[in-house]
């Protein structure tokens, strides 16, 4: 019960977009949700459904030339993109995807 005339604290739900709000801040994410998602590639498709909605989803979906309800269910924790859908978000969102050799540990 809160102390007189102390009003009791308010807490809002923590959604990441709020976070985004640079292109190093996405780039930063994005990479983080690599690392930690391991071998899960649905973790990082919502990562970028995330990002997307941080830019726009309507946007981006005209930029990637996917219908915006389309981009919805690729990029939830239920959809399944395709390499080509990932690789045109990525774009669209002025990401480049590259590759490099995995640290092995010795």
């Amino acid at each position: 019960m809160p102390r007189k005339g102390k009003k009791p604290e308010r807490f809002t739900n923590y959604d990441s977009l709020d976070y985004l709000g640079s292109e190093a801040k996405i780039a930063a994410y994005l990479e983080a949700a690599l690392e930690e998602g391991g071998d899960d590639p649905a973790f990082l498709t919502r990562a970028l459904g995330v990002v997307a909605r941080a830019k726009n989803m309507s946007k981006l979906a005209r930029a990637a030339d996917i219908s915006r309800e389309g981009l919805y269910k690729a990029l939830s924790g239920n959809g399944n993109p395709s390499f080509g859908t990932v690789f045109r978000v990525a774009k669209a969102l002025g990401l480049k995807i590259t590759v490099s050799p995995e640290e092995k540990a010795a």
